[in-house]
């Protein structure tokens, strides 16, 4: 792809995040045929948001997940500043087919993780970490049909990037805590409950926050200090409705509440 290529592609799926809208599928002419043009396509998004950006998501970490949107493997997406909400704010009304909410786990970086040609292993991404939140991931998708979209295209869709929710750093000494066998539960007030386990996230959030930190090494772009990385839905997501009031609780780690408008 061409620049004007990777701008056409990226002017098109930002008009319709803005306007609530779908498209089947961009155009065959500008649509990414591997995973780096979705990355170029999907960076051009920088430009148009003022804020520094706040942060990364790691979409498609479980298995379902990824036989689910037909991909291979995990996807990274950008969270911008202006598309991240306080504890207990209300989601602000736009258009969201997904409908869903998700309870993860969330990484603020205290150091750069700069591209480099050695892997970053799981103990030196944890050593650059600074707190550790919990998060609730609003996605949502440009496409009509997602699950068809294949992993080039999502990933020029920002990995299905929409809204999140960030609690404030946890004082549980986590650093000590088998993140892979912590229990996760997302809650509906008043309609339902559900369980999940850190190990449905890669096997363990700490496996998938290396994952990024190579991924983004592999196209060239610093994880940077400030970041925050959300690794991804502990459990399977949870269906919302207008009025829904959605909590994430990670126990000992924290809890974080967002609200759905009526």
């Amino acid at each position: 792809m061409d620049d004007a290529a990777l701008s056409q592609a990226s002017d098109l799926l930002y008009e319709a995040w803005m306007k609530g809208e779908v498209i089947e599928d961009l155009p065959y002419s500008i649509r990414p045929q591997s995973r780096a043009e979705g990355y170029a396509v999907q960076a051009l998004l920088e430009k148009r948001f003022a804020a520094p950006l706040w942060g990364w998501k790691i979409a498609a970490t479980s298995i379902a997940g990824q036989k689910h949107i037909g991909v291979d493997g995990p996807l990274a997406g950008r969270i911008f500043s202006e598309r991240v909400l306080q504890p207990g704010a209300t989601v602000p009304e736009s258009a969201n087919r997904m409908k869903v909410a998700e309870v993860e786990f969330a990484f603020r970086f205290a150091r750069d993780l700069p591209p480099r040609d050695k892997a970053y292993s799981v103990e030196e991404t944890l050593a650059a970490v600074g707190s550790l939140h919990v998060g609730i991931e609003i996605p949502d998708s440009r496409y009509t049909d997602f699950v068809t979209a294949g992993g080039p295209q999502l990933i020029a869709d920002n990995a299905c990037a929409h809204w999140f929710v960030c609690g404030h750093a946890t004082t549980a000494d986590w650093r000590s805590i088998d993140l892979a066998a912590h229990k996760v539960r997302g809650i509906v007030e008043g309609r339902y409950e559900r369980d999940g386990v850190g190990s449905n996230c890669l096997g363990d959030p700490r496996v998938a926050l290396a994952w990024i930190a190579n991924e983004l090494s592999g196209i060239g772009v610093t994880l940077a200090a400030g970041q925050t990385v959300t690794t991804g839905t502990c459990v399977v997501p949870l269906e919302i409705e207008p009025g829904d009031v959605v909590t994430g609780d990670l126990g000992e780690i924290g809890v974080v509440t967002v609200r759905f408008p009526h």
